[in-house]
């Protein structure tokens, strides 16, 4: 959802860096394996240590140079059919990354069982939905419905391990429980867009 309203609006601010990075002969790939490296290295060191505030911030920055691999693309006239496979593996690395080092903080830096569940069922969903559309897709069927896809699921957990790192109570437990649940919905609305695909 947010990819279809946004992304006008994020364009108009990426496009330009985009064009003078394919002056300055930097590649789609290149912006692709720098953000999604240094994005893993921060979610890794940071988070697990429980500087969630930092780790937001930091990682937010790198995160966003999955906005730049396509501006530079469009910029440069060819993005190709590798590129796309490469930033989507990198995509699945980056939020396995970023999932699994906050799974560590509640589970082991903190003993939150609670937290760590709910991060739990958030990183096998989100991986699945990925899954599932790009196997649909393979079959020759769509499945894109979803109120939780990735630009969605991480605003959400960013706003809520950020507000956590400033010491605002509740709003983490909220943000990963509902995460949980639209997580697994969306899940549930890209099988059956599947299968309602495949009856049509």
């Amino acid at each position: 959802m947010l990819n279809v309203f946004a992304r006008p609006s994020v364009s108009r601010i990426t496009d330009p860096v985009g064009a003078w990075l394919v002056r300055h002969r930097v590649s789609p790939n290149v912006v692709t394996v720098v953000g999604t490296v240094c994005s893993v290295a921060a979610a890794v060191t940071l988070f697990p240590r429980g500087w969630l505030l930092t780790g937001t911030l930091v990682v937010t920055v790198f995160l966003l140079f999955d906005l730049l691999d396509g501006a530079v693309a469009r910029a440069s006239g060819h993005g190709g059919d590798f590129g796309a496979v490469l930033d989507a593996g990198c995509d699945r690395i980056a939020d396995g990354a970023v999932f699994g080092s906050l799974l560590w903080w509640a589970l082991v830096t903190t003993g939150n069982e609670t937290r760590g569940l709910a991060l739990l069922l958030s990183l096998v969903a989100a991986q699945v939905i990925s899954y599932v559309k790009a196997r649909a897709e393979a079959q020759g069927l769509s499945a894109t419905a979803g109120v939780a896809e990735r630009a969605e699921r991480l605003v959400v957990l960013l706003v809520g391990t950020g507000l956590h790192g400033m010491g605002v109570p509740y709003v983490l437990d909220v943000a990963l429980w509902a995460l949980a649940a639209a997580s697994v919905f969306t899940v549930g609305q890209r099988l059956v867009g599947a299968y309602r695909s495949r009856a049509g």
